[in-house]
This record gives structure tokens, sequence and C-alpha cells, in this order.
């Protein structure tokens, strides 16, 4: 395990682990061992963890002087760190105790931090802690679970003399999304883990100026992530506003039924979460509840394209024809619920993908944009277009499903094994409405006012080609053209692809 010396002589350790950009991880408790932290859910296959051992923990070796377990006089470790690494900014995320570790080190400083992601963490260094009243008020949303009874009744135990690996075992239950196995497992490593003396002195007297603290943080200009998880109790989600608000440039995302630690709760939503923040590339808006990642190109002023995937899929497979387009465009390319980096709320259909589609274009005032959809995504823009005709510039529609029964209907599919890219349900639902559609969908066509392109993919697509001929014909002025590649038109065929939607007015 590799190592390095820290400003006072103490050698510190920490392990790597993972692919792409580093994101330097430090681990709460406070003073746990950072074995708890695990792969962060998975976070691995997009950023290589850099996980410091913190002095005294893990392989990390004890200082000379204790009182350097405070933590401000931790974050000279962060910074001997960074230095060790030879890296001129850096990408910081913080877990529980450990996110005042990681405010205090971007209010000392702020030019070194270039992106920072506190996940449920209690924010004493911004003056923002929670009370003793204020979490046995938050943990009374476990009423109704199996064992909130006994679990409540051990609260009623703790007094000024309880040890802290006792408080940590009776206060375990309220810590998880889900007091199942995993997460027992994970709490029941807790005690061996926390270096209990140092956990005394991490708070301890002297330790945090809430006042300068927010002064400094006013010259942090790197964006910053606010992780809540719905059920934790500290920080609560609306303590964590309070946390978010003391940043120049913070956002604030709750993880739907996570506790204090998400990545055991939910591991996908939490890296979906942290990976669309992290990647400079990835934008979110958050539409009726749901926050969708998405991915922009090209001149501000251009005019905008949005570029809709199909079923399955993700912005990212649009990546050579928005690369293109973004010459002469503003590119915009959204991943859909349940898909890639956007939020997995479990209700799918071509309505909520139709409904999201148009929020997403309000939102981010595009009203009139040319709208270029594949598949899936083109039965919801169609849906769109018939619903708010206004709202859609130019129409392509790419091979896109026709909202007649499926003769014979398709079975019900079966979940391949492994892990996938977006949300099985999608498959199911979409497979329901695609055998027996709603027949307003076909009979509002003639509704839709946009210029409109079909594009067919030709005999050797899955979809019919007389349905596509057929849909054309119901769309005012439509235009159908045929490209021999299969449904995956823009990908097969990608010239092609293009010259036929530029000479259609893009």
């Amino acid at each position: 395990m590799p190592t390095f010396t820290s400003y006072d002589g103490t050698e510190l350790s920490y392990r790597t682990q993972g692919e792409g950009e580093p994101l330097i991880c430090l681990p709460g408790g406070p003073m746990r061992d950072a074995a708890y932290l695990g792969d962060l859910g998975g976070l691995t296959a997009h950023r290589t963890l850099v996980v410091l051992h913190a002095r005294g923990t893990g392989a990390s070796a004890e200082p000379a002087d204790p009182g350097t377990y405070r933590c401000d006089r931790q974050v000279g470790d962060v910074e001997a760190l960074r230095a060790h690494l030879g890296l001129e900014r850096i990408d910081l995320l913080g877990h529980s105790a450990a996110g005042n570790l990681a405010t205090l080190y971007a209010a000392a400083h702020p030019e070194r931090v270039r992106s920072l992601v506190l996940v449920t963490s209690i924010g004493w260094a911004v003056g923002h802690g929670t009370t003793d009243e204020e979490w046995d008020e938050a943990v009374t949303v476990f009423a109704d679970r199996p064992w909130y009874a006994e679990a409540s009744a051990g609260l009623a135990t703790i007094g000024p003399d309880t040890p802290l690996p006792r408080i940590l075992e009776i206060v375990a239950p309220f810590a998880y999304g889900r007091w199942d196995a995993a997460a027992q497992e994970h709490a029941a490593a807790a005690e061996q883990q926390i270096r209990w003396e140092a956990a005394s002195a991490y708070h301890g007297e002297g330790a945090y100026d809430p006042e300068a603290t927010r002064r400094a943080l006013k010259a942090l200009t790197a964006p910053v992530l606010i992780l809540a998880g719905e059920y934790d109790a500290g920080p609560t989600p609306a303590k964590a506003a309070e946390i978010a608000a003391c940043f120049p440039d913070a956002e604030l995302v709750v993880q739907p039924g996570a506790g204090h630690f998400p990545w055991v709760d939910d591991a996908d939503a939490f890296v979906r979460a942290i990976a669309a923040f992290l990647d400079p590339e990835v934008r979110t808006v958050t539409v009726d509840g749901v926050r969708l990642a998405y991915r922009v190109s090209g001149p501000e002023s251009a005019p905008p394209v949005v570029l809709v995937h199909a079923r399955g899929e993700n912005s990212t497979h649009w990546q050579g024809i928005a690369g293109e387009l973004a010459a002469d465009h503003r590119v915009y390319a959204p991943d859909l619920r349940g898909h890639g980096l956007s939020d997995h709320p479990g209700r799918y259909g071509f309505e909520d993908f139709s409904d999201e589609l148009g929020g997403f274009l309000r939102a981010l005032g595009l009203d009139g944009a040319t709208v270029v959809a594949h598949s899936m995504g083109g039965a919801a823009a169609c849906l769109l277009a018939q619903r708010e005709p206004g709202l859609i510039g130019r129409l392509v529609l790419e091979d896109p499903p026709v909202f007649l029964p499926l003769d014979p209907p398709r079975p019900v599919a079966e979940r391949p094994e492994g892990p996938l890219a977006f949300d099985w349900s999608v498959i199911t639902t979409t497979d329901a409405q695609l055998n027996a559609p709603d027949p307003a969908w076909r009979e509002g066509l003639p509704s839709i006012t946009a210029p409109t392109l079909v594009l067919a993919g030709g005999p050797s697509s899955h979809v019919p080609q007389e349905r596509l001929s057929w849909l054309a014909e119901r769309i005012p002025g439509a235009r159908l053209v045929t490209i021999g590649a299969g449904h995956h038109i823009h990908a097969s065929r990608p010239d092609e692809f293009l010259d036929t939607i530029r000479e259609f007015g893009l």
C-alpha cells in the first residue's frame, strides 16, 4: 500500500482502486478504517478512488501528538496527499464526519479544489450540526418498521456514561434505509474499525470556527454536491439544504430511500448521482422531481437541437452525431428516466417519457428546438408533438415504433444476467404498451404541426416498414426517407443520416 509523509512527519497510507480521474475520498466515523467505504457502490467504474487512511487508522501510523486527531489539524494531511500525488487541483469526497474535514480543506485551499462532494455530512464546520432533539425527531420516520420499538427503547438507555461503542450499536438501525442483512453486516464491522480515542478528539474544542469557515468558502469557485439520504437523521434533507446554502455553487441531491450510508442502501442510485456530478461533460436538471442528466455541446448562440435516445441506450449513443451537429448547433442529449446517469424513479411509459421530454425542453428554454429522436425516444417525441404542437420546431423520427397493436404480441421478456445500464422495468412496461397501445396515440397524429421527417431503416429493421409509411401518411406534410441501415441508422450509416437531416433543414 502506498504511503507518504504528512506535515508533522507522520507516515500515512492510502489505497487506489478503479479507473478514470482520481477522486480523493476521506472516510468518516469519525476516525474509522477506510475499509467501510468499499468501492463506494461501484463508483470505481467511473473514477479512480484514492482513499486516505486517516492518521492512526487502517495502515497509517499513529501521530506523535494525539492532538492532531482533531479535524482541523488533519487538513494538512489532505494537502500533503495532494502534493504527493502531484495534482494541481483535486476532486474531493468526504463522508459523514469527514465532510467537515473536506469543508475545512476547501476553505483553507479553495484554489486546489476542482469539485467537492459531501456525502451525508453533518455540517459542524459551517455551524449547521444536528442536535439530539432534532435527531430523535428525525428517526421517527422509521416508526412503522418492525424493529423500531426495540431500537427506540435502546435509545432511552443512552446516558452520559454510555460507552461510545455501545451508543454506536444502539443507533445503528437508524443509519440505513433498510435494516437488512447487508446493512447489519456493514454496521457490525464498525466497532473494530473505529479508533475510539481518536474519534473522541476529532470534534474536540477548537476544531471549528463556523463563521470564519463560511467567510473563507466565499472564495471557493468549485462546484459542490451535497448528497443527503431521504431517511438520514444527521443530516436530514432539510439540514443538508442549510449546509448547501453555505457554498457559492452547491447542488443538493436527496437519494430516495437512503440513510447515512447511501451506497449500501442503493449503490446504483448513489453512483449515478456522483458520477453525473463529477463528469465535466454532464449537467443535470430536475423535471417533475426526476433528476435528468444531459450532455450539451456547440455554441450557446447556435440554434438548438435535442437528441433523444432509444430504449436501453443513453446520451452517449449520440456521440458521433452530436459532434458533427455541434459545429453549427447547440446540441442537447438527455438521458431519459431509467437510463444512463438519470434517476430511476420506477415509473415508466411512453406518456412519462413524453411528459419528461416536454418538461426538459421547457426547463432549458428550448421551445421551438429541433428534436431528433430514435425508436422509443421517437415515440415519446411523437406524442409530445401531438399534445403540445408549438413546443417542437422540427421533428425527426428515426425508425420509431408505431402505435398499432403488435400481432403477435411480444412475450414477456426475461431479464438478462448481470448489471444493466438502464432499469429493466422500462422494458416490461413499454412492451406491454406496444402490445396494446392507447388508440388516442395514433388518432392524434393529424394534430402534429411541426415539419416532420420519418427515417425508416429498411427491411433489416425489426420495425415493420409499412407501419412507418402509414405513420408518415397521417402526419400532415411528413416526409418519409428510407436508409437501408437497419434500426440504428445514425450509428450504422452516420454520413447518410447527417446528410438527410441537414437536407431536411438542420
